[in-house]
């Protein structure tokens, strides 16, 4: 579960590595976010922009203290499937997105959890290189 001033990895290649949650974009009455939520996020740490980097990964490039929306991929805390497992990961993991709902990075490294599918985050899923 992500809580806001929670911090989460960044496994895109936007250029963020770290951000931390400052808002959980959901209906209801629960103040956390699960696997498959928006999130606002502000990026604590991020990669150095180098002026060798051309092209669409050079507009896209986030900096430190940029205010972004994200979707949580994994968490640290159990959750249960409707077939009854229980899925827990090692980390608390994001993937940047824009307002349309389109990642900013063109690549996902990482494992991201398959509840994403059924949620329509498919290009995030297609980018990712194994669901679990």
């Amino acid at each position: 579960m992500i809580y806001l001033k929670s911090l989460l990895n960044v496994i895109d290649n936007s250029g963020a590595q770290v951000v931390e949650c400052i808002k959980v974009l959901r209906h209801g009455p629960r103040n956390f976010a699960k696997v498959g939520d928006q999130i606002t996020v502000v990026v604590k740490k991020a990669k150095p922009l180098s002026s060798d980097i051309t092209g669409q990964a050079a507009s896209n490039r986030v900096k430190r203290r940029d205010i972004c929306r994200a979707i949580v991929v994994r968490t640290k805390a159990p959750f249960r499937r409707p077939d009854g497992s229980v899925v827990r990961f090692d980390d608390n993991a994001c993937v940047l997105i824009n307002k349309s709902g389109d990642p900013l990075g063109t690549r996902v490294g990482g494992v991201v959890a398959k509840e994403l599918r059924e949620l329509n985050y498919n290009k995030i899923v297609s980018l990712a290189p194994k669901t679990f």
